[in-house]
């Protein structure tokens, strides 16, 4: 199997000057999956069990998807400390002339970003694309017949073409005359074009179109003088909207538990899960939840075990601690060990 891969290495006087381009890293991967990719993630720090090997820390940003009720990781930015500066001899001169070991980070996203956005946007019809990475953001389609041939709504729809082009607007005509408009709905639908434009022999006369929004199903007529303004509002509140509506989804199913009796039964119902926790050093404590709840999922589903090398476990595995910590009860204490909690984790089924 084969994936691109986006990845950047910098090399550093200091840790906290490695530790800023950490963040400014994973912001800028942030952005990319909720600016562009309308996915909303949680950004936060690995536990030392789940971090890369011989780094300092890494952080991560982590998306949720909602037909599987699974994490799945997003993109992430290590500090590497000096370990590997240690051991690769990577060092520089300081402005003493002195000879130091660099401060290293490293971070990278893959193609991976694209399944994720499929997942969190698509449905049954096919595709959903955010209007800001779509290759095409508009359609046009004449509503031919034998009593109104393409050659009545040419000139017509080029000229719509032409101003939606002018405003930026990445659109395209579809003129095939193998297709009817019926099949054409149907393959821009699964395209996940955002918005198909209509233009039916009422339309000509009345001097208008039909826009048919694919993320909600909206119709509605517009006259074409107004066209290119309506589709560009359009296109950023159906941006907003595909946000908005992940984001609320996934926030109904990312849910706080205190008592270990309740973690398992939300995970059955496909939820994140936050819990107080001890710290993430104590990898023994996250390896008991990580064995325990594959052991009462598996019970409570009616099943004997599962493949180890399967790649969708039911056991929870720690997510993440999130960089924005909701207030810890007074005496909160962490849901494996009961030993006094220091943060919140977030648990989930991680693809």
């Amino acid at each position: 199997r084969e994936f691109l891969w986006q990845e950047g290495h910098t090399a550093h006087a200091s840790f906290d000057d490695a530790n800023v381009m950490v963040r400014q890293a994973l912001d800028l991967y942030r952005r990319v999956y909720e600016e562009l990719l309308a996915v909303p993630v949680v950004p936060g720090y690995k536990t030392e069990k789940e971090k890369f090997a011989g780094g300092h820390s890494t952080t991560t940003v982590e998306a949720y998807v909602p037909v599987a009720g699974r994490a799945i990781q997003g993109a992430t930015s290590h500090h590497l400390g000096q370990n590997f500066g240690k051991m690769f001899d990577i060092n520089y001169q300081d402005e003493k002339g002195e000879t130091q070991i660099a401060w290293q980070t490293s971070w990278g996203l893959t193609t991976r970003t694209i399944g994720v956005m499929i997942m969190v946007h698509g449905d049954d019809t096919g595709l959903v694309l955010p209007p800001k990475i779509a290759p095409l953001q508009a359609v046009i389609v004449p509503i031919v017949s034998k009593k109104h041939p393409l050659e009545n709504f040419s000139e017509y729809c080029g000229g719509i073409l032409k101003s939606l082009q002018d405003q930026d607007i990445r659109c395209k005509l579809d003129d095939r005359s193998i297709y009817n408009p019926g099949w054409k709905y149907a393959h821009w639908e699964q395209k996940g074009v955002p918005i198909r434009i209509e233009v039916g022999p009422r339309d000509l006369e009345n001097k208008q179109v039909r826009l048919v929004v694919r993320f909600s199903g909206e119709k509605i007529d517009v006259g074409v003088d107004d066209l290119a303004d309506t589709i560009a509002k359009k296109l950023d509140e159906v941006q907003k909207g595909m946000f908005a509506k992940a984001l609320q989804f996934r926030d109904d199913h990312l849910v706080k538990v205190t008592e270990w009796k309740d973690f398992v039964p939300n995970l059955e119902l496909h939820n994140l899960v936050l819990t107080p926790w001890c710290g993430g050093e104590h990898q023994d404590w996250e390896e008991w939840v990580k064995d325990k709840s594959r052991e009462e999922s598996l019970a409570s589903r009616g099943e004997a075990g599962e493949d180890d090398r399967t790649a969708t476990s039911v056991a929870a595995k720690t997510l993440c601690i999130p960089f924005d910590q909701p207030e810890l009860p007074e005496g909160a204490k962490c849901i494996a060990s009961g030993l006094p909690a220091t943060c919140w984790v977030m648990w989930g089924r991680s693809y």
